[in-house]
């Protein structure tokens, strides 16, 4: 398959990775003039965690190549898989220019974190081939991708986006309706909106913080999400047992949290970046990357083999 990525910083060439090690052929659109340095840097630096995937990656391949013009990037692609600035004017006006420009059959794919399918498709003529792909960073390596068509996306389209992603060895999830932000995001920003109110009062360093995710609710989630690990937690009654000892004090925290604004101004900024690099800053963020692939691959690896037997089970017991 051909395959265009448009925008060739950390979210483009984390997928033209994925897309490459998967045997397409990878176009890549970005009008910066160093954008092909950038994106083999990138191939040579994930390619360790491709290869403890199972997955081979030549970050020299000649199945990667740039093109500064968009005609040109997307003239012969049957995938685009748009990764730009997170700014809706500037979507709006690229699909209306893809969309006159690539094949009629070919899929238009965004990997917005939040805006969705329906705004960025109002200047389009096809808005039935557009959809949210939305991967979580790095898309190489986090299982997870969010199909969430527009009001006017075609069915067929997001079948054939859900096998395709599959393909690729993702773990897709549709969502039902559109929302800003989509659902892992928001989970996120709960979670980092909590985090941020949390250092700024003064309870708990960044540091701190991060470990008590990591060394809690990250292997809790790792192996089961909110749902499953309440309903575990209920013991034997499950999940109505789970509300029936902690749904009061969930709606008092819910409350607490409510009455306690938490605002990103500059200068919580400031304080928040300045404890954060006084805890991480002594490393580069590419030694900080390449620690955290190598971790998220041993973890990803050691949940396969638990993961595969149930899936056989099931295989075997299909008719």
């Amino acid at each position: 398959m051909c395959i265009t990525v448009i925008g060739g910083g950390l979210i483009g060439a984390s997928w033209a990775a994925l897309f490459l090690a998967h045997g397409h052929q990878v176009v890549v659109h970005d009008v910066a003039p160093d954008v092909e340095l950038r994106v083999r840097q990138v191939l040579r630096q994930v390619q360790p965690s491709l290869e403890a995937l199972g997955l081979s990656l030549d970050p020299e391949t000649p199945r990667l190549r740039v093109e500064p013009t968009l005609a040109s990037a997307v003239r012969l692609a049957d995938w685009v898989q748009e990764c730009g600035p997170e700014r809706l004017g500037f979507k709006q006006q690229l699909w209306a220019e893809v969309e006159s420009l690539c094949r009629a059959d070919a899929v238009l794919a965004s990997s917005s974190s939040g805006i969705t399918a329906s705004m960025q498709a109002t200047r389009m003529r096809t808005p039935e081939r557009m959809l949210i792909a939305h991967p979580f960073n790095p898309p190489h390596l986090i299982p997870l991708v969010e199909l969430v068509p527009g009001k006017r996306t075609a069915p067929d389209i997001l079948q054939r986006a859900r096998v395709f992603y599959e393909s690729l060895g993702k773990r897709v999830v549709v969502l039902r309706k559109e929302i800003p932000g989509f659902v892992a995001n928001r989970i996120q920003a709960a979670v980092i909106r909590e985090s941020v109110s949390l250092v700024r009062q003064g309870v708990v360093s960044a540091e701190d913080l991060d470990v008590a995710v990591t060394q809690s609710l990250g292997p809790r989630w790792a192996v089961g999400g909110p749902f499953l690990s309440a309903h575990l937690g209920g013991g034997p009654g499950g999940i109505q047992g789970f509300f029936r000892q902690f749904a009061g004090g969930l709606q008092l925290l819910w409350l607490h949290m409510r009455l306690r604004p938490v605002l990103l101004t500059r200068g919580a900024r400031e304080a928040l970046a300045d404890e954060v690099l006084h805890s991480y800053g002594r490393d580069s963020i590419e030694v900080l990357s390449a620690r955290r692939d190598a971790q998220q691959n041993a973890v990803l690896r050691a949940l396969r083999p638990a993961a595969e037997p149930s899936s056989k089970l099931s295989s075997e017991e299909s008719p």
